[in-house]
């Protein structure tokens, strides 16, 4: 169950839309604006403790819950869906839903599916990279499998700040796109009918684990795909592999991703790409694509996006990096 104390805000160390990190009588917080309205030094505040008291994986921060400066606040919504229902957070975000009936088919637009928020740069600057001599619209679908708010991603702001990704979707309970979305199917919907030539779809940062088959929301990816497929979409499932997870289960290809595969209605047709040198990899029944992995760490950094997993850089995990990217590679190359 949550825990909860007061304090007041000492600093506040860095602002963007939808999100404040501060700190709380000297430890790391976040403000998640959107809901709670901003903060500012000296304010007294109530602070959820619960993820760090747990050793989870917030990094070390604590959430903001609600600010005593105040006695109330309103922010008007989008319409009259909510995300966080019946919880005391509960926003009025509205939906793309309510107010446009976009068609069901994908038209043959690829769908790149992420089990981890890690997968995303690598996937999107090896796509732009292959697509570099043509205009490519791409559209991040965020769903509710990790983190709820997409402000707390560092990596969709720096892609967004640097044009590699055109729109913002969030689906489910995620909230902060630059447009909301009941479910993953209206989301996909939402971005085909904003004219986007690429979706990429996957959890926000952070997931849950519990180190057993099927105890993850990274098996998310299998709605996914099997939506992405049955609305006329390509999907391409982007791989998650390691060289450097200490954790057998991680090594090579992903148990989570082994998994995912045999519950797709049709993997034969999910498009699944393994980076060039690990051609003997052994894979579930799929549509099996061997592909040369771009510089990634060269194209991260050249972009100045700064992006690991598990504390792990392209440098540490190559294989990690390698695998998400070529998982864009593959769907530039349905464009053609």
């Amino acid at each position: 169950m949550p825990s909860f104390r007061t304090g007041r805000v000492t600093a506040i160390t860095d602002e963007r839309a939808g999100l404040q990190r501060v700190e709380v009588d000297g430890e790391p917080a976040f403000v998640l604006t959107q809901l709670t309205g901003d903060v500012a030094v000296g304010d007294d505040v109530v602070v959820n403790t619960t993820a760090v008291e747990l050793g989870l994986g917030s990094g070390g921060w604590h959430v903001v819950h609600w600010n005593l400066a105040r006695r109330e606040w309103r922010e008007p919504g989008g319409g009259h869906v909510m995300k966080l229902r019946y919880t005391s957070l509960q926003a009025d975000t509205g939906a793309f839903d309510e107010h446009d009936d976009a068609p069901g088919a994908l038209d043959g637009m690829p769908v790149v599916v992420c089990s981890v928020h890690s997968q995303l740069a690598p996937v999107v600057v090896a796509l732009r990279d292959e697509a570099r001599h043509r205009h490519v619209r791409v559209a991040f679908v965020m769903t509710d499998g990790g983190a709820l708010p997409l402000a707390l991603s560092d990596q969709v702001a720096a892609l967004r700040d640097r044009g590699l990704v055109d729109l913002t979707v969030t689906a489910g309970h995620a909230f902060g796109g630059d447009l909301e979305a009941v479910n993953v199917a209206s989301g996909l919907a939402a971005a085909r009918h904003h004219r986007a030539d690429v979706a990429v779809v996957g959890p926000g940062p952070g997931l849950v684990g519990t180190g057993t088959q099927l105890g993850t929301t990274a098996l998310d990816v299998v709605a996914a795909v099997d939506i992405a497929a049955a609305m006329g979409g390509q999907p391409v499932l982007a791989l998650r592999m390691s060289s450097a997870d200490r954790r057998d289960r991680h090594r090579g290809v992903s148990h989570h991703a082994r998994t995912a595969m045999g519950l797709v209605a049709r993997p034969e047709g999910v498009a699944v790409a393994v980076p060039a040198g690990e051609d003997d990899v052994e894979l579930p029944v799929c549509d099996r694509r061997v592909v040369a992995a771009p510089d990634v760490d060269a194209r991260l950094r050249a972009f100045g996006i700064g992006v690991t997993h598990m504390g792990r850089s392209a440098t540490e995990d190559p294989l990690f990096f390698a695998a998400a990217a070529v998982a864009g590679v593959t769907a530039a190359r349905m464009l053609d």
